[in-house]
């Protein structure tokens, strides 16, 4: 299996060692390709999309001729700025700023507020009980019929999936790889299934 991280700029390392820890405990043989090209992304089993600036993601992925590219990987995983690169829809966008448009939500960029706003919480999720950092979070306002909700607070969506035909994405508001490598161990057994 081959997982690309997309390493334009945000947790690329944190991932990378996420899923590293991940594939471990799964007895899973991965390789991790640091996605930064068009060619990057051939042969892709999953695409992790980290966090980061939406707007800068989308236009250096544009820069590069990538996002068409990275709307034909099977299984996208995106984090924070990710989750609103997956997101059909977006409030408080940059003028001009696009998404793949892949996943049926709904989501308030930067909705938590500003950086110095970060902060962290024990929360409970379908996974088990983590700890989530939320740096510049954007929420999950709305989730289609077909979206399953893994983490939730307060009527508030933080981490979500789909299965769109032989696709799957999930979405999380907070930041999974800096506390554990349980949303990656369940990414990668998602890939498994799908495929």
């Amino acid at each position: 299996m081959k997982i690309g991280v997309l390493a334009f700029h945000g947790d690329v390392i944190e991932h990378v060692k996420a899923l590293e820890g991940a594939a471990k405990k799964l007895k899973l043989d991965i390789s991790i390709v640091q996605v930064r090209t068009k060619k990057d992304l051939e042969s892709l089993s999953g695409l992790i999309i980290p966090g980061g600036e939406s707007t800068t993601l989308y236009k250096l992925a544009q820069r590069e001729g990538m996002f068409e590219g990275m709307k034909k990987i099977p299984a996208i995983f995106g984090t924070c700025a990710g989750a609103i690169l997956l997101a059909r829809e977006v409030l408080h966008k940059s003028e001009g700023q696009k998404t793949l448009e892949l996943m049926d939500i709904n989501v308030d960029r930067n909705a938590y507020g500003r950086q110095t706003d970060s902060f962290e919480e024990e929360l409970e999720t379908n996974l088990g009980r983590i700890n989530a950092v939320y740096i510049r979070a954007p929420k999950i306002l709305k989730a289609g019929d077909n979206v399953k909700i893994l983490a939730q607070k307060d009527k508030e969506i933080l981490a979500c999936e789909e299965k769109v035909g032989k696709n799957y994405y999930l979405a999380a508001c907070f930041h999974p790889e800096l506390t554990t490598t349980v949303f990656h161990e369940y990414f990668l057994k998602s890939i498994v299934r799908v495929s």
